[in-house]
């Protein structure tokens, strides 16, 4: 019986020494946790900082932008109303294609003009130009960015 509690006695104590080296290693995964966590959080708000800061640049940027292509709008609905027929507008916004389409039509339309049939390349190009002057004009500074700059629409 004597053996039967020191055995008794042993499982308790080995129970114990378990339970307290669980509880030992819960309280360091706990701290080391913690820790992690802390720092998780100074990385997180130094992102959020940077995040903050580009958002900010490019925001800046973008009104910059925005300012300098209002320009743009005029010049280039002026130009179209004026020069359409020469492509200028189209030269201004970048569209270098559609200006030289514009350009080759209508100096197709002075060399045809002999002929006849060159007054009709020659009013085209102008007409286009005549109507996209007004387009660029008549739309709001937004609109007119997100069509032509951002969006690259190239005609009408």
């Amino acid at each position: 019986m004597s053996d039967e509690k020191n055995l008794s006695d042993d499982l308790n104590d080995m129970l114990d020494d378990a339970k307290d080296g669980a509880k030992k290693a819960a309280d360091k995964v706990s701290e080391k946790a913690t820790e992690l966590a802390g720092d998780a959080k100074e990385k997180a708000k130094g992102f959020a900082s940077e995040a903050k800061e580009s958002a900010s640049e490019f925001a800046d940027s973008a009104k910059e932008a925005f300012a300098s292509n209002e320009n743009k709008k005029i010049l280039a609905g002026i130009l179209g109303i004026l020069l359409g027929g020469l492509g200028v507008h189209k030269f201004i916004l970048g569209y270098n294609k559609e200006g030289g389409i514009l350009l080759g039509a209508t100096l197709v339309g002075i060399l045809l003009s002999c002929v006849g049939i060159g007054i009709l390349f020659v009013w085209i190009p102008g007409v286009i130009g005549l109507v996209e002057g007004i387009i660029y004009l008549t739309k709001s500074d937004e609109e007119f960015y997100n069509t032509y700059q951002a969006g690259k629409k190239p005609w009408f």
